[in-house]
């Protein structure tokens, strides 16, 4: 079919096959684009660190040599920080936000059409990384100086993949906001905005405060690295410890910018199936916010043993503590909204509980990490390790699970197949702790993290971990089943796939008699 282009450059047609997605406007089609990029890459990110744990199944070098080892935690953690969770959460975003505010699209169309191109632009020059001289080994995806001041061709290509996944990253942000504050329908007004709407307009704001610093960061690595300057090297007067810093007031608002649309998914998720309303709306949103602006005053919880001073190693030991107390509002006020509620547990509400569940114990050991002596004593353990998989697999991970459960009827028509569903939940929930919670004693033993080899006591746990790795990565090989089956052959699905007879069986429930004001109303149980 013909397309047309009028004066104001909105596209009128429908253009079919590989040019419909090139050109995409529409936020439903770039919506699609993020996930099937972010789900692309997961499995990438995932293939890398089947490698690691391989190499880690037993004591002794095995497999790699050590710099393709450290090549391949350094390309684990970047492509599944910024090639998976983040572009997920974005096409939830574009899928989600105009519809559930009234708005015909997002602001900017063909804005949104190039932050999306950006990225396999960026994940092309992170993977081709490996293959340079050198690799992408140089001080893991946290790219420490000295180490990536004295790497090879692959950490300039790194520097440059963050430059425009940064990029990208902030015309999302812009986008979203514009949206938000521009596009609502009559009549909503910001504490009328769905929960998951909320969470991105705050997780943009975060966006457009800390990407930029990440880009000044590795621009000022980049000229040490080839224009003599010395922001990070002591020998010329520069100090490695100033990347942490600036590192690190990047990083930790970024853990927040991929949990907080977790907690807008999982306060979507809980009350359609507890069939109560979110319990302590305003409260919520008031704990969102709080969280995005305590995230920017704990960085340097990442460098309690670099020798700050105690003055400053309490500051951020007090200042950890206190961001527990909104996340905590936001943990009981979902447990509010389960108590007594009609509840079913069909695969979203499987895996928003299981969230809530796993999200609480890595919150836990991240209070425990808090405590500067302790941390001290875990730093680069693999006590970490297990802290942040907590949070962020059984977090973020878990929770675009129970968003792409919970929508893909409303996105495709079609019913995913439930029983299998629930198999890839249970599959998850068991190997995902089999694979993270023995990796809490390995840290307590004394584990290093990034090391290809280790002594024998350390062998029984690691063995494990490795089992549930691979376990829990052909556990996702299942999602994609139940999707593309649900694509190609499900049912389809009814207007309210939540609310009517495919879940609670309403059709077959006794009508309840009329009953007087006096009288006690007749309950029925679902």
């Amino acid at each position: 079919m013909a397309v047309v282009q009028d004066v104001h450059g909105h596209v009128h047609g429908h253009p079919t096959g590989i040019m419909r997605w090139i050109g995409a406007t529409n936020h439903k089609d770039i919506g699609t684009m993020y996930l099937c990029f972010s789900l692309t890459m997961l499995f990438i990110g995932g293939f890398l660190i089947m490698g690691v744990r391989a190499e880690l199944f037993m004591p002794g070098m095995q497999i790699f040599e050590p710099e393709v080892f450290n090549s391949f935690t350094t390309l684990h953690g970047l492509i599944m920080v910024f090639g998976a969770i983040m572009p997920a959460f974005v096409g939830f975003a574009n899928w989600q936000v105009p519809m559930m505010i009234g708005a015909p699209d997002m602001a900017f169309a063909r804005m949104n059409n190039w932050s999306f191109w950006l990225l396999p632009v960026a994940a092309s020059l992170l993977i081709g990384s490996f293959f340079v001289p050198g690799g992408a080994a140089a001080g893991g995806w946290t790219f420490y100086p000295p180490l990536s001041t004295q790497g090879g061709l692959g950490v300039d290509m790194m520097i440059f993949a963050i430059h425009i996944l940064g990029a990208s990253s902030i015309m999302g942000a812009i986008n979203i906001i514009t949206t938000i504050l521009n596009m609502r329908a009559p009549g909503m007004t910001l504490m009328k905005m769905p929960m998951f709407v909320w969470t991105w307009l705050i997780t943009a704001y975060l966006l457009v405060l800390v990407m930029p610093v990440l880009a000044g960061t590795v621009t000022m690595l980049l000229t040490d690295r080839h224009f003599g300057t010395s922001f990070f090297n002591a020998a010329g007067g520069g100090d490695p410890v100033l990347f942490q810093h600036v590192f690190w007031f990047f990083g930790h608002p970024e853990v927040y910018i991929m949990i907080l649309p977790s907690f807008g998914i999982v306060s979507e998720v809980i009350p359609t199936f507890a069939r109560k309303p979110l319990f302590g709306y305003s409260s919520m949103v008031y704990a969102t916010a709080s969280i995005a602006i305590l995230s920017c005053i704990v960085w340097a919880h990442h460098m309690f043993s670099v020798g700050m001073p105690a003055a400053g190693q309490l500051f951020f030991m007090y200042a950890t503590m206190l961001i527990a107390v909104p996340t905590g509002v936001k943990v009981f006020n979902w447990t509010a909204t389960m108590w007594r509620g009609s509840m079913t547990f069909e695969t979203p509400m499987l895996f928003a509980i299981g969230f809530i569940l796993l999200f609480v114990i890595g919150g836990f050991s991240g209070v425990v990490c808090a405590l500067v002596p302790v941390d001290i004593q875990v730093q680069d353990t693999y006590y970490v390790i297990a802290h942040f998989h907590y949070v962020l697999v059984s977090g973020s991970l878990f929770s675009l699970f129970a968003g792409a459960y919970y929508w893909l009827p409303k996105w495709s028509g079609r019913m995913y197949d439930e029983t299998l569903g629930k198999w890839h939940f249970w599959l998850s929930m068991v190997f995902f702790n089999l694979t993270f919670f023995v990796q809490h004693f390995l840290g307590l033993a004394g584990m290093p993290r990034r090391i290809p080899d280790y002594a024998l006591q350390f062998a029984d746990f690691n063995m494990i971990s490795s089992i549930g790795a691979f376990g829990f990565g052909l556990a996702q090989l299942l999602f994609v089943y139940i999707v593309i089956k649900c694509l190609r052959s499900g049912e389809k699905a009814p207007d309210m796939p939540w609310d009517g007879a495919k879940t609670l069986e309403w059709t077959h429930l006794p009508t309840p008699a009329p009953y007087h004001s006096f009288e006690t109303p007749p309950v029925v149980k679902f």
